[in-house]
C-alpha cells in the first residue's frame, strides 16, 4: 500500500473518531448568513423562505440548532432541513425568516454561535 494514502486514511481515521467523541451539543463558532432562494433543500422538503430552517453541511436532517447572534445576543432555534453552506468561511445558512429573528437580514453576514438542542 502507498505510505501517503495510509497516512491519509489514518488522518481521516482520526478525524471521525475526535468528531464521533465531541458532547452532541458543543457550541461551534463562525460567520453565519441566510438565504431565500431554491424550491426544494436537500432533504426534499420545499423551501419556506419564512420558516426557521437551516443549512449545515454535517449535521443530520432534523437536528434543532440554537443560533446565536454574537453582535447582539438574539437567538433563534431552528431545523437542519438542507446542506450548506458552500462558502468555506461560513458554519451555517439560515432561512430569511430565521435571519429576521437575529437581526441578520442586514448585514447579511454575521458571528455566530450555534449549539445542538435537544
Amino acid at each position: 500500500m502507498n505510505k501517503y494514502l495510509f497516512a491519509a486514511g489514518v488522518l481521516s481515521a482520526c478525524a471521525v473518531l475526535l468528531l464521533a467523541m465531541a458532547p452532541a451539543n458543543a457550541a461551534e463558532t463562525g460567520k453565519a448568513s441566510w438565504y431565500k432562494m431554491g424550491t426544494k433543500t436537500a432533504s426534499g422538503e420545499r423551501f419556506r423562505p419564512n420558516g426557521l430552517t437551516a443549512a449545515h453541511r454535517t449535521l443530520p436532517f432534523g437536528t434543532k440548532v440554537r443560533v446565536k447572534n454574537l453582535r447582539n445576543g438574539k437567538s433563534v432555534v431552528v431545523r437542519i432541513n438542507d446542506r450548506g453552506p458552500f462558502i468555506k468561511s461560513r458554519i451555517i445558512d439560515v432561512s430569511k425568516g430565521a435571519a429576521q429573528k437575529i437581526g441578520l437580514v442586514r448585514a447579511g453576514v454575521t458571528n455566530v454561535s450555534i449549539q445542538v438542542v435537544n
